[in-house]
């Protein structure tokens, strides 16, 4: 387990260098969120940003996506990742949530869970940046960057999830999964990590490990 000196050297120096970090997805309202974190699995921010105004313009409502049809969305996000299997989520997401929950999104991860195409992570992302709920979602950036700098040595985004619960104390987890996302996009990425001028270098147990002397 990662000592509380290095963690709380990865804590000040985020607090330092990044002390509002925010998501990079374009939303208006929690239903936009919505669509917009489910069109990212698997596809850049960039990509989704790009793509949202029109299907939004298009569907602007859950009850104006839970009429369509995945065929009358495809045609909109055709450049992500994966359009068939998320315009099926996407339509059946609004259905659900019409039937279920008045249109309305929800602010519990369990019964967000409860939509089409909406895993853990997806549902800790909507309770955590609409209703500021104290949840760490785990994307592919947050598993990586937790294990190179040794916060986790969790095998499974739910393990890695339980160690950050643990490192971050609830009123920064928030913060916390912004720190990680944004990090991993920019320093700490996948291919080629700039190990050399991360900041975070002191505390990281991958760039201790590889430039021992």
């Amino acid at each position: 387990m990662k000592n509380k000196k290095d963690i709380d050297g990865i804590i000040n120096w985020f607090k330092t260098h990044l002390p509002d970090p925010k998501t990079e997805l374009h939303y208006s309202d929690p239903y936009g969120l919505l669509v917009a974190v489910m069109l990212s699995a698997q596809c850049t921010d960039k990509r989704v940003n790009m793509t949202t105004p029109a299907l939004l313009e298009r569907f602007p409502t859950p009850q104006s996506m839970a009429a369509a049809t995945a065929e009358e969305v495809l045609p909109y996000i055709k450049s992500i990742s994966y359009p068939n299997n998320k315009a099926r989520h996407l339509t059946g997401m609004a259905r659900v949530l019409m039937e279920k929950f008045q249109g309305r999104v929800p602010q519990d991860p369990e019964e967000l869970q409860q939509l089409p195409g909406v895993g853990r992570k997806t549902a800790n992302v909507i309770a955590s940046v609409i209703y500021n709920k104290e949840v760490m979602p785990v994307d592919t950036h947050v598993f990586r960057i937790s294990r190179r700098l040794g916060l986790s040595k969790g095998k499974t985004p739910l393990a890695v999830e339980k160690d950050l619960n643990i490192h971050f104390p609830p009123e920064l987890r928030i913060k916390a999964h912004h720190w990680l996302i944004l990090h991993g996009r920019y320093v700490c990425t996948a291919r080629k990590p700039k190990c050399i001028s991360c900041g975070l270098a002191p505390w990281c147990d991958t760039f201790k490990t590889e430039n021992k002397t």
